[in-house]
């Protein structure tokens, strides 16, 4: 992760109840060995800055081992009103410590909880990744789906755009996820598209509306072209 210029997109996004509910939506920061302290402190300072009712942050946190990058994830911590769940390079690296680290996060792999937002009660819920299988950890997917079918004003965190159906089919209101970058450098659209139901951006199916967050960091070379990193302010509408 490299955040030289923190800017932050505001959108606009229906979804039916949750009016108002603002959201600061952050997605595949891949903190490595490279990743400068100064440039974390920098990235919460700007997110903190921010008025929101909570931060969304939908997983691969890390790009390598949580104990060779602690001063970073230390500083990470400092961010306010998050909720997160797993990436498939979380799982790799080590998703048990960099639980540990991240005390001020509330983590919701397979978790079902509510907030609230003016008088209502509001379902979040989130997904393991599905890469978990690999790890031997195990996606609950029943138990979020009936989660989110019982309960009208809901939301759903994944790490890939795949698990919307998920959501779809439980009549989620509003489904978060990122993983793909946004094909980071372009052509390499094209490929991810042939493994995701989506690239970036917002999409509706039904009842929900579906937001890929293109992500603030970088996989394999630290380069983005045609896809830019994002900070995403969700405003529900």
């Amino acid at each position: 992760m490299k955040p030289t210029k923190l800017e932050i997109k505001n959108l606009k996004v229906k979804a039916k109840n949750l009016q108002g509910l603002q959201i600061l939506h952050l997605s595949d920061l891949h903190i490595n060995k490279k990743t400068k302290i100064e440039d974390i402190k920098k990235l919460v300072s700007f997110c903190n800055d921010i008025e929101y009712d909570f931060l969304a942050l939908t997983g691969d946190i890390i790009d390598c081992k949580a104990d060779k990058i602690i001063p970073q994830l230390e500083a990470l911590n400092l961010l306010k009103k998050v909720f997160y769940i797993s990436g498939n390079h979380d799982i790799f690296y080590g998703l048990k410590r960099l639980k540990t680290l991240l005390t001020n996060f509330t983590f919701l792999d397979n978790k079902t909880i509510f907030i609230k937002y003016q008088n209502k009660e509001i379902a979040l819920a989130g997904i393991s990744d599905r890469f978990s299988k690999f790890f031997k950890i195990q996606r609950e997917e029943k138990k979020v789906f009936e989660f989110l079918k019982n309960n009208e004003d809901s939301i759903l965190l994944a790490h890939q755009p795949k698990d919307y159906s998920l959501a779809v089919n439980s009549n989620t209101k509003l489904f978060l996820c990122g993983h793909t970058h946004g094909g980071q450098i372009f052509p390499f659209h094209y490929f991810v598209k042939l493994f995701q139901p989506f690239l970036a951006g917002i999409f509706y199916k039904k009842n929900t509306c579906i937001y890929v967050n293109k992500g603030l960091g970088t996989w394999g070379i630290d380069f983005r072209y045609k896809a830019d990193s994002e900070i995403t302010l969700l405003k529900l509408c």
